[in-house]
């Protein structure tokens, strides 16, 4: 204990040089905070679209009350599904712990907007109401409303113009539009959310679904919600069912199902390259400021620090005052940079009805990297330093 009180106390009574080169510019100071700001706020607007995208793609699988999911081996994606024989659905009835196995139609889709007419695109997605397939409280409420024809729940998270059409459902009045030149009738609401892949979702019955979209071949289906039993291990029956069921269906866990999303839209599309480029852009970025400050104020004080050296100061305690300065600003930096991107968060999801969220584990990542790109800048504005002779100063 006494060992560790005297570094302590030497550690209280050490003069700040660090801070007091920093806070002898006050204008340069303001820059490099201002640099670190802006190179923090680049990182957690990447990692916050890239979390929303995610996110946004995986909210209705987050919903489906679904122990197992049958799909396509051909199928990328929700909306990219291909399908396969609804007969699959009936031979998984015969494994054991299999309690039902019902199907799930998702189609993206062109629909009028009810206020204006505009076309944009939307997910239909159609189920069974009499087996409810997801955890929707609204959904489950109106399961008999979607029955009839031409019938519709509309999701009231939607990105667009949609406010007038959803005052007039909450007043119980009927609102009409179209999709592909069949008109539907909106009977209630929901709440999911828009995505990067689709404006909003449609949620209707299997029977309306086959209605809206004729060429869908009715005996073959998008995917498979398969529940079991109680008691029965997840595990356990998917292995079963892969051994028993022919290759053109792969079977996933819910939490396999979710990853298959995630991973579509990491790795095989550009959009999630382009946000872990933004990060490692915003990353450098950071690195060549702090550079550039920390570089320039050591060469303003070569002759202080070579005054150091003369005096018998080794090297470790002058790299020592660079990377005092390169915390200070990495810690000062990051305030505003959190800041800032509080207020961008909000005003994202207000205009776009993504997820943009800050989280704790993402502000305590972007603190790390910003140190660490502190230090990378402080190491290599130390080199100068290492280099310097008093005698060649004086």
């Amino acid at each position: 204990m006494l060992g560790l009180i005297k570094p302590l106390q030497q550690l209280r009574n050490r003069t700040p040089l660090g801070w007091l080169q920093l806070s002898h510019d006050k204008g340069r100071m303001a820059v490099a905070i201002a640099g670190i700001a802006f190179a923090d706020i680049l990182m957690f607007m990447q990692l916050g679209f890239q979390n929303a995208l995610y996110s946004s793609n995986t909210r209705l699988h987050q919903t489906l009350q679904t122990d197992l999911v049958l799909v396509s081996p051909q199928g990328r994606n929700l909306l990219n599904l291909s399908s396969f024989p609804r007969r699959r659905l009936y031979q998984a009835m015969n494994v054991p712990g299999v309690r039902s196995a019902d199907p799930l139609y998702v189609k993206l889709a062109n629909w009028k907007v009810p206020a204006t007419g505009r076309e944009t695109s939307i997910m239909v997605v159609g189920f069974d109401p009499d087996r409810p397939a997801f955890s929707l409280p609204e959904v489950n409420q109106n399961l008999n409303s979607i029955k009839l024809p031409d019938t519709v729940l509309f999701d009231r998270a939607s990105r667009g113009d949609y406010q007038d059409a959803i005052a007039q459902i909450n007043q119980g009045k009927i609102v009409k539009t179209e999709i592909d030149r069949r008109t539907i009738t909106i009977e209630g609401l929901f709440s999911i959310g828009a995505s990067f892949a689709a404006d909003g979702a449609l949620i209707t019955s299997d029977q309306n679904y086959l209605r809206l979209f004729p060429k869908q071949n009715a005996g073959s289906v998008n995917a498979g919600l398969i529940q079991l039993q109680a008691g029965a291990d997840p595990v356990q029956v998917q292995q079963v069912l892969k051994a028993y069921l022919p290759p053109d269906v792969k079977v996933l866990t819910k939490a396999e199902f979710i990853e298959f999303e995630k991973n579509y839209w990491a790795k095989n599309t550009a959009v999630g390259f382009v946000f872990n480029l933004g990060v490692a852009m915003g990353f450098v970025v950071g690195v060549i400021i702090v550079y550039q400050v920390l570089s320039t104020d050591v060469s303003d004080h070569m002759a202080e620090y070579a005054t150091f050296k003369a005096m018998g100061y080794r090297n470790i305690y002058l790299l020592g005052i660079v990377f005092e300065e390169a915390i200070i600003l990495s810690i000062i930096g990051f305030l505003p940079g959190l800041g800032v991107s509080l207020g961008l968060y909000s005003l994202t999801r207000k205009a776009t009805n993504l997820p943009m969220y800050m989280t704790i584990i993402r502000a305590i990542t972007v603190l790390i990297l910003n140190t660490i790109m502190c230090s990378i800048s402080g190491t290599i504005a130390t080199r100068k330093l290492q280099a310097a002779d008093p005698a060649d100063i004086f």
